[in-house]
């Protein structure tokens, strides 16, 4: 699964600033050279120096940064010891640490000093302000974490940015940063873009180490506020980044998708889709979002046990209304679907019974809605495999009965013109996987070497996988002895000048390229099937 990033979300909270108004410009002649409109150009350069002349970053400036920060910060809790319930005794204090929080800033120009950083022991200091009694100075702590860990920041600075990471993850910067976030209102318009530097945050740590992916929802309850955040109805910026943030946190965990099936999360993330069964989204932010959530479902629907919350929800029957109704989420409605159905039966027999069969073939037979998104040719491609895959499940996960029936009989029906489109879809998608062998041919031919393995998923990768896909649709549909389907099946494959051992060959690779990533129980039912269409054909 793959998550964008398209984000505008860039704005920070600051104090105001005193800024005073420059003097006019001299009306007669100085030293410094002046143009037609008698401006002091010697006072621009002036300006021009001032603002370059910042203080080089080293370890003696790190520092002093350090050491002011750490006298500002003892301050202002003296104060507020002191005088408690005196907010106006301990202002300046808090102004002053708000002040040197932001000079710290000027660390994410120089991440190689990050391990000094760490060294200096200030890095306790800052995260405890995450707790702070004034959310101020907690939100200023928040975006002066996203700015030391930004991946621009960090880009080429590996060891240092991890070596500040396993710092601020040991001194438990996860918790609090997400005990923060549940302070914090998007009714303030500061609070809202702190909540959204948080998720940044969050999303950067994980960039640097992937393990805090998993960290952060055994140790806090960050899943918990997401899913409240998608819940919400109104769409706003940061939905749409709690959606992106639940997709990633999903999408490489076994054990984040089965914790957050146990918190309803399959129930939640369909009630987020549902909003979108008869409309579609009104920006091009809010389909993110909404491609987002369908990313978090696929995710989700990894796991058995989630498949059958999916099914027991009625997400089969949203699916297919969603089909239905040819709003934008259609081909994301179908890749949730082949997500649930994939090596699980009780969602094919639902499927089945709710009618979906009419649905998933008219997709089948490129009856797709058009939009400006559906009219690309790789999405056009995603649906084609898709929906070759969603078949082959149910080939797979209907094998007897009047189910069984009603699946065959669609490749019946209408003078057999599914299995027309069946050996359509072969023939081209054969055609890609012999061009790419071809290509890697040649290359080898170059003396560029490439073992098996990689040729193998090379060819994948150009189709050979739906081509597999496709040959045992038709290995199911021949052992059915169905002879009008048989003579289809024939008649075609003359008229293109191919045989069964054709089909034949690529069951066979299919056969001998099984993985073991189901268990061997599933590889090993998975090649008796195959060699059974083997010894049929």
């Amino acid at each position: 699964m793959e998550v964008a990033n398209s984000r505008n979300h860039s704005s920070k909270r600051k104090f105001n600033d005193v800024v005073s108004d420059p003097p006019p410009p001299s009306s007669s002649k100085s030293n410094g050279s002046t143009n037609n409109n008698n401006i002091d150009l010697s006072l621009l350069e002036a300006i021009e120096k001032s603002q370059t002349a910042v203080e080089a970053l080293d370890l003696r400036t790190l520092k002093k940064l350090v050491l002011s920060f750490e006298r500002r910060l003892k301050e202002n809790i003296e104060a507020r010891l002191k005088y408690p319930n005196q907010p106006d005794r301990f202002a300046d204090s808090e102004l002053e640490l708000h002040e040197e929080l932001q000079k710290l800033k000027i660390l994410a120009g120089a991440p190689e000093l990050y391990p000094d950083l760490v060294s200096l022991n200030v890095v306790p200091s800052v995260v405890d302000l995450l707790s702070h009694d004034n959310t101020d100075i907690a939100i200023d702590v928040v975006q002066l974490l996203q700015d030391l860990t930004d991946e621009d920041v960090l880009d080429e600075n590996d060891e240092p940015a991890r070596v500040l990471v396993e710092a601020l993850v040991e001194n438990s910067a996860l918790e609090l940063l997400v005990q923060n976030l549940h302070r914090l209102s998007d009714s303030d318009p500061d609070e809202m873009s702190a909540v959204y530097a948080t998720l940044a945050t969050v999303e950067n740590l994980i960039e640097v180490m992937p393990s805090v992916a998993e960290l952060v929802c055994e140790k806090t309850k960050l899943m918990k506020w997401l899913l409240g955040k998608i819940k919400v109805r109104e769409f706003d910026g940061n939905k749409q980044y709690a959606s992106e943030i639940l997709a990633i946190l999903l999408q490489s965990s076994t054990a984040n998708q089965k914790r957050l099936g146990q918190m309803n999360g399959v129930d939640v993330v369909l009630q987020a889709v549902a909003m979108y069964k008869s409309k579609d989204p009104k920006s091009s932010d809010e389909e993110e979002m909404v491609e987002n959530l369908f990313d978090c479902l696929c995710c989700l629907l990894m796991p058995l046990e989630n498949k059958e919350r999916f099914v027991k929800a009625e997400g089969v029957e949203l699916m297919i209304i969603i089909m239905k109704q040819k709003k934008l989420a259609y081909g994301s409605a179908i890749r949730a679907l082949d997500f649930a159905m994939t090596k699980y039966p009780p969602a094919c027999e639902r499927f089945v019974d709710v009618l979906g069969l009419k649905t998933a073939f008219a997709a089948f037979m490129g009856k797709i809605p058009i939009s400006k998104k559906n009219k690309k040719e790789s999405f056009q491609e995603e649906l084609e495999e898709r929906i070759v895959s969603l078949i082959a499940s149910l080939f797979g996960g209907i094998l007897r009965g009047s189910r069984r029936e009603r699946l065959l009989s669609k490749f019946v029906e209408n003078e057999c013109e599914k299995i027309d489109r069946l050996m359509e879809l072969y023939l081209r998608y054969s055609d890609r996987v012999k061009a790419e062998s071809e290509r890697l041919n040649d290359i080898e031919l170059d003396d560029l070497e490439m073992d098996e393995d990689e040729k193998y998923n090379r060819k994948l990768e150009s189709g050979l996988y739906t081509l597999q896909l496709l040959a045992v649709i038709l290995g199911h549909l021949w052992c059915s002895e169905h002879q009008q389907m048989r003579g289809r099946i024939e008649l075609l494959l003359r008229q293109n000048k191919l045989s069964k051992k054709h089909i034949k060959d690529i069951l066979q690779e299919y056969h001998d390229n099984i993985g073991d990533i189901d268990g061997p129980e599933e590889k090993e039912r998975a090649q008796t099937k195959i060699q059974k269409f083997l010894m049929a054909l």
